[in-house]
């Protein structure tokens, strides 16, 4: 699941993102951090914190740095058992 959902992400940044330009108002951009939570997190929990990040990702929300968590023990050990 973790690599289908990597391969959708990458194919919006290629396909769809450049005619969208500079929109995200967050640092990494939403893709990128979507990419690296899935990453790093393990595919439901890294989806779970994609999702969030794209509901602040508005006009309203004043944006800015917002890097992915860390990874911690008990969060490692559930991405690496399910990712």
């Amino acid at each position: 699941m973790q690599k289908i959902l990597i391969a959708l992400i990458r194919a919006y940044r290629y396909l769809l993102s450049p005619w969208f330009g500079q929109a995200c108002r967050f640092h990494p951009s939403c893709s990128h951090y979507a990419l690296e939570s899935i990453e790093i997190h393990g595919s439901a929990r890294g989806s779970w914190l994609a999702l969030r990040r794209l509901l602040r990702c508005h006009p309203w929300h004043a944006g800015g740095y917002d890097p992915v968590p860390p990874v911690t023990h008990s969060h490692s050990d559930h991405a690496h058992r399910h990712g």
